[in-house]
């Protein structure tokens, strides 16, 4: 009679690695080569192109470099701010348009990117959320994909209910004196710069950067703010880390751990631990009908509470702390990042053109005098506000959207296949001539005068803030700060570009002057 012996561990490892050797070779073969050699025979029988598809790829050392680059690089190299005041920026993405032209793809590793232009897709692309989500984060780059800005379904439209409140118009208006009051304490530290002849010379950059962390810190955390200052300076430590990491394709790779990965870890534990406390505090005087909702974790908490309540405290409704915790990340890293490029940008077009400063002067003057804007005056800055809208069509704080395709899909005359990502390039349908015309590339405010709608001949041709469905819940707040700090600057300033600004936008988190922008300012 035949005995049947039960396998030893020893021999289960050996059948499983057996089973393993056998079966990763394949996979990735399949994976890093047939797959992608596929999908670019799909892609270039309709007509796109793009580099052919190899191995070498899968470095991806491109951006390592660049950031390499950028530290080691002369501050006083300058691209010149001339007539055409488009940005030169590093982009693999901005490579393939200018080789291919603009019905082409580009490699992401082994993942095909199509680049879309056409205004009519763009909108399909947004207003279709379920066929075209967020591309997914790798490596180290997930600790800043939080928050509602990355969620997909049902998460996302639960969250986005409940954190909607905060940003609603009339809730920002109470939060008018936490911006007045940070930039004044701005505009008092330049003045205490001034030298006798009531001027000065100085790198704004790093002063904007302040003053938009400060905003966010008072309006998100109220009494709290510094607290919420230290959770900010975390946050800028893992952004540097985050570009300034290698970043590699090569297969199984990506899985070990890195010294850089571990440091994200421990600032992300430091940043939980100091958001916990103070939701954990507010949590409490909600319960004891202590909260205020003067701030936007108050109304984010009220919110949810009111949420939660209204289905029987069910323990899937609503937001957990960890949720909560994401979204408050998200106050900061959208809320400051984007605001401080947008007033670095528009300080330093201003420079450029004087006579545009002085149109937004003496509308600023009409409006307030010389006190605090108030909402009922900022409804009335159209030239602040055609300023300001043509400064984000320039320099828009992101410079590209990416969305993933996660089953064959039809876009226009396009068919987009499973496993492919679609990449809107913003600074570039931005700047197309064939959209905005002859003088794209100026710095033309009045193309706004009446309006975003008219500008774009109804077309999805201007998007900083991203369109549709998901448009970015943040855009009121992020303009209602720029044209308080915009209009008590002009009531204490004129300025102009020093001769030692040399410009040279370039993509971090955001876009920003990689010299810093030195400005003359002059006191009125």
């Amino acid at each position: 009679m035949e005995v049947f012996v039960f396998p030893t561990g020893t021999t289960i490892i050996i059948c499983v690695l057996s089973v393993l050797l056998a079966v990763l070779p394949w996979h990735l073969f399949n994976n890093f080569w047939l797959k992608p050699k596929r999908l670019e025979k799909l892609l270039k029988g309709q007509g796109l192109q793009g580099e052919p598809y190899n191995l070498s790829v899968l470095k991806d050392k491109s951006k390592q470099n660049y950031m390499l680059k950028l530290q080691q690089e002369d501050k006083s190299k300058s691209i010149g701010l001339s007539k055409e005041v488009a940005p030169s920026i590093f982009s693999t993405l901005h490579e393939a348009v200018h080789k291919y032209g603009k019905n082409s793809f580009l490699w992401d590793g082994a993942t095909p990117s199509v680049i879309i232009t056409d205004p009519d897709q763009i909108k399909e692309i947004f207003n279709r959320m379920e066929d075209f989500p967020k591309s997914k984060f790798r490596s180290i780059s997930k600790y800043f994909g939080v928050g509602i800005a990355h969620q997909e379904g049902e998460k996302w439209a639960k969250h986005r209910k409940i954190v909607n409140p905060a940003f609603h118009i009339e809730k920002l208006k109470g939060m008018l004196p936490a911006f007045s009051h940070s930039c004044n304490e701005m505009i008092s530290k330049w003045k205490g710069l001034l030298s006798s002849d009531g001027t000065c010379e100085l790198d704004v950059w790093p002063f904007l950067q302040n003053l938009t962390c400060d905003v966010i810190s008072r309006t998100a955390f109220g009494s709290s703010y510094a607290e919420g200052a230290k959770i900010f300076q975390l946050l800028k430590k893992q952004g540097f880390i985050l570009m300034t990491a290698p970043r590699t394709n090569i297969p199984l790779w990506r899985l070990l751990p890195t010294t850089a990965e571990r440091r994200m870890k421990e600032i992300e534990r430091d940043i939980r631990d100091s958001l916990e406390g103070i939701i954990e505090k507010r949590e409490e005087a909600l319960k004891n009908g202590e909260a205020t909702n003067d701030d936007l974790l108050g109304i984010l908490l009220q919110s949810n509470h009111a949420e939660k309540q209204g289905h029987g405290n069910s323990k899937n409704i609503g937001m957990t702390t960890h949720d909560v915790i994401d979204e408050c990340k998200l106050f900061y890293l959208a809320g400051q990042e984007t605001t401080s490029s947008l007033l670095v940008w528009t300080m330093v077009l201003l420079g450029r053109y004087p006579e545009w400063q002085e149109r937004a002067r003496q509308e600023v003057l009409q409006v307030f005098g010389n006190q605090n804007p108030n909402s009922e005056g900022l409804s009335q800055l159209k030239t602040v506000t055609m300023i300001l809208y043509e400064v984000l069509r320039l320099y828009p704080p992101v410079i590209y959207f990416n969305r993933a395709v996660q089953k064959d899909l039809k876009l226009g005359k396009l068919l987009l296949p499973t496993g492919t990502n679609v990449a809107l390039p913003i600074v570039l349908i931005h700047h197309d001539q064939d959209l905005w015309g002859d003088d794209a590339k100026e710095f033309k405010p009045e193309r706004f005068a009446e309006g975003i709608a008219k500008a774009t001949k109804g077309q999805v041709s201007y998007f900083p803030f991203g369109w549709g469905p998901r448009i970015c819940l943040g855009q009121n707040f992020t303009l209602l700060e720029a044209k308080i700090a915009i209009s008590l600057l002009l009531q204490n300033f004129s300025f102009e570009l020093s001769p030692n600004y040399a410009h040279l936008p370039t993509m971090v988190l955001t876009l920003m002057p990689k010299n810093g922008a030195i400005i003359i300012l002059h006191k009125l």
